[in-house]
């Protein structure tokens, strides 16, 4: 607290700290910052707790909300950054607060996915003066976690897929983990359809890379939240809004199974706090069926 106290303005102080949950790698607080005149503000603290690459993916992160900074993505603003624990007890980056919500309610879905096409696709667009690192694979063909009851000679060929090279591509601005969790919304009570944007966070994978990358990530999200069609909608709703993906489609295919197989790893970890969100049908095994309906779509529409 002495160290987000530095970057405040004069006469403000701390007066309210508010957990915030649906993370799973970053404990996140809300701070309300109290000024002398009685008007509040707040801000967001991300805090790293024995993670490892904590440092690095603090400095793409603020890095990254450096650049975003007057562009046309909404992204929260740079306030301060510990990312080597120099001064607070856990790599730190201290934030503006956007406002809006995650949703990840079936209810509203079908209005919620061109708006996240067309997010990415502005994310896509931006050209910055210096590119980040390339992009890293999240996964192996030898770290595949193959679901109980999955199909194996569908998942065998999906793993020999991803044991080829990477087809080539070219690079364009990653957000890296682009998916309904890292999007805020305005959703009206009365009127889901009329839901909008109004930021996008978790800026700490930033990467140059294919767009297929990004696509998939969050074709493979939205499979696992409102079922398999979602994740084959997503990349046609991308190109609708005008996003250019792989030419030839075994290498569109090549980076959407990488990509379902990359999250075959990390089932249990997003089914603790989707539930906690109020979402208490996804259990891992109900995720894992998805994602084994999911992955075999893909390899059956390749023919």
């Amino acid at each position: 607290m002495a160290w987000v106290q530095r970057y405040l303005d004069e006469g403000e102080r701390v007066v309210k700290t508010e957990v915030l949950h649906g993370g799973i790698t970053a404990e996140m607080r809300r701070l309300t910052i109290e000024a002398r005149d009685g008007g509040t503000r707040d801000l967001v603290l991300r805090t790293f707790v024995d993670v490892g690459y904590a440092e690095d993916w603090l400095d793409r992160e603020a890095g990254a909300l450096t650049l975003l900074a007057g562009t046309s993505v909404s992204a929260p603003g740079l306030v301060a950054a510990d990312p080597a624990a120099a001064h607070c007890e856990y790599p730190s980056l201290l934030m503006t607060h956007l406002p809006g919500r995650t949703v990840i309610a079936d209810e509203g879905v079908e209005a919620r996915v061109p708006l996240l096409a067309r997010q990415l696709v502005a994310i896509h667009a931006l050209r910055p003066a210096e590119r980040p690192r390339d992009y890293v694979a999240l996964t192996t063909a030898d770290t595949v976690v193959v679901p109980n009851g999955a199909d194996t000679a569908v998942w065998d060929a999906a793993i020999d897929m991803i044991r080829k090279p990477a087809p080539p591509y070219e690079g364009r601005f990653l957000h890296r983990d682009f998916q309904p969790g890292n999007v805020l919304f305005d959703v009206p009570p009365a009127k889901p359809a009329d839901a909008r944007i109004t930021g996008v966070v978790d800026w700490a994978g930033t990467s140059w890379g294919p767009t297929d990358l990004d696509v998939a990530h969050c074709s493979t999200t939205l499979a696992l939240l409102h079922g398999p069609e979602w994740g084959l909608r997503f990349a046609e709703a991308y190109e609708e809004a005008g996003g250019v993906l792989a030419a030839a489609a075994t290498e569109r295919l090549y980076w959407s199974v990488r990509d379902g197989l990359a999250c075959s790893e990390e089932v249990h970890l997003v089914a603790g706090p989707w539930r906690q969100a109020g979402r208490t049908e996804l259990t891992t095994r109900a995720l894992e069926k998805r994602l084994n309906a999911y992955v075999t779509a893909l390899m059956n529409a390749q023919g």
